[in-house]
């Protein structure tokens, strides 16, 4: 008997990506549609047409069966896995309001929904006031609330884009518990809507009728209907299998299921994570966010402008590699690796903070990036190695924090995300964590974990260890080089980790006197 055949829906920030994989996790086909990331009508704003999601998606997986390697018949189910945090409104009819708002938006409300007494006074007491405040201003429904009110009347379901995309497949509300990541009342320890009672509630202006139903990871959302089945070029009532949100996707695809196995994503934001099977807040009132997995966790500490920073050098300091880049017809990353092969560990000394965007509690609001160590030795190529040094430092204290709050210490790193493409950036990572880096052998581990979703929920492995076992391989390793990390290990210990608390004043004054970061 052949091998079932999994179709993964993948729809990221800057393309849509349909990709089939048999039980074991061979990828056997792949098509990908490139989108527009956002429009800004408005400095700071981030928004993109709906349809633009729904017809990339519906257009990739046409593509699937132009190749003829796979046809329609073959495909066994459908799981769906998105971008976080990408909102959109729709009418009674389920007609689209307005505008998706991307999870790159940078608007805040400034004229939140009334806590009342008693949670602002608890909140108070707790210390929590300038936590919850972030949280209101962050919330897009209470932007829609405060400057489109007549829109957010007529607002009947509130949907992330993985929840707008499943109605379009299946034609109910109903979504993923593992996709609910963003400003909205859900109860991240219960893996479901919060309770009536909870402030959530009031600080955020949504109402419950406004959100879909929710089912597990690995649970059946539905089947595809007559018209997405012709639109997507498959059979009508297909299933279609909640996986969750694109990161908890990928930490699943690489197979990072033990609280002891840091998975670091190298994407636009970059992150580390670990999955966790009782509910644990590494940041206090900072939420562990739904892992791939049902009733788990990913304790996610994030480096917000991340591998961002890579395209930053790119449009600021290496027009001459994009150039023979495109004369070559090679990737430009490819040729930042040959231009660090030469710079030592440590770029002799110049040490990046990747705080180019503020945080909400460490780094605080004021945060600010810096570089240091500069002297007449140093080139571009000491900058760009600075700056994936700096990340992987960033990461590490956040690995770190982990291991503080489970009392477990990582003895394993597997690294996903684009960036994780670059030997440089692996090798510099190993060295920095003093551990061997791994690169998964498929590159596209968020489809990969949705497909592992896809395959529980279709009865073809007993458990999601077997699963693992089953359908995630290492690549490649990257082996630690024992004098970069001495290097590494002092510079990170005795300088970098030093940067943030003695310069935290000075941003503040920083922030008061230019009015940056608002």
């Amino acid at each position: 008997m052949s091998a079932k055949k999994l179709l993964a829906l993948d729809v990221g920030t800057q393309s849509a990506r349909a990709i089939v994989f048999d039980e074991h996790g061979h990828l056997l086909a792949r098509q990908q549609v490139a989108i527009e990331p956002y429009v800004s009508p408005q400095p700071g704003w981030a928004e993109q047409d709906p349809e633009i999601y729904w017809k990339a998606l519906t257009q990739a997986c046409r593509g699937l069966w132009t190749e003829g390697d796979v046809k329609p018949a073959d495909i066994a189910g459908v799981a769906l896995t998105t971008q976080r945090a990408t909102m959109i409104c729709l009418d009674a009819d389920g007609r689209v309001l307005r505008p998706a708002t991307v999870w790159l938006d940078q608007r805040r409300c400034t004229a939140p929904p009334d806590l009342g007494p008693m949670w602002r006074g608890l909140f108070a007491v707790a210390g929590a006031g300038p936590l919850v405040a972030h949280l209101q201003a962050e919330a897009e429904a209470n932007w829609f609330a405060q400057h489109q009110p007549q829109m957010w009347k007529q607002t009947a379901k509130y949907l992330f884009l993985s929840g707008f995309l499943v109605h379009r497949l299946v034609g109910e509300y109903v979504d993923s518990a593992g996709s609910q990541v963003g400003y909205v009342p859900f109860d991240y320890k219960r893996l479901e809507w919060a309770a009536p009672s909870d402030f959530k509630w009031n600080a955020v202006a949504v109402r419950r009728e406004q959100l879909p139903r929710l089912v597990p990871p690995g649970g059946l959302l539905g089947a595809l209907t007559p018209k997405a089945a012709e639109a997507l070029g498959l059979p009508a009532g297909l299933k279609l299998i909640a996986a969750a949100a694109d990161k908890a996707c990928e930490v699943l695809g690489c197979g990072a299921t033990e609280a002891d196995v840091a998975q670091l994503s190298f994407g636009t934001t970059a992150t580390v994570n670990t999955t966790q099977v009782k509910y644990v807040e590494v940041q206090r009132m900072l939420p562990a966010y739904p892992a791939a997995i049902p009733n788990a966790w990913n304790t996610e500490i994030q480096i917000y402008r991340g591998f961002w920073m890579v395209s930053w050098f790119k449009r600021e300091f290496a027009h001459r590699e994009v150039a023979l880049a495109r004369e070559k017809g090679v990737a430009v990353e490819s040729l930042f690796d040959e231009l660090v092969r030469e710079i030592p560990a440590g770029s002799m000394g110049l040490t990046l903070q990747p705080y180019w965007s503020p945080g909400v509690r460490d780094p605080g609001p004021e945060a600010k990036g810096s570089i240091i160590g500069f002297g007449d030795v140093h080139t571009r190529a000491h900058l760009y190695r600075a700056i994936l040094e700096g990340l992987v430092y960033g990461l590490r204290a956040g690995a770190e924090q982990i291991e503080r709050k489970t009392g477990r210490r990582m003895r394993r790193i597997v690294v996903g995300g684009g960036g994780s493409q670059s030997d440089a950036a692996m090798q510099i990572t190993a060295d920095v964590f003093g551990l061997a880096a791994e690169r998964p052998e498929v590159y596209e581990t968020s489809a990969l974990g949705a497909a592992m979703n896809l395959a529980m929920g279709l009865g073809l492995h007993a458990d999601y260890p077997t699963a693992v076992r089953a359908m995630t391989r290492t690549g490649r390793r990257f082996e630690v080089d024992a004098a970069a990390h001495r290097t590494y290990d002092a510079l990170y210990r005795e300088v970098y980790r030093e940067i943030y608390p003695r310069l935290r004043l000075l941003y503040r004054r920083i922030r008061r006197i230019t009015g940056y970061p608002a």
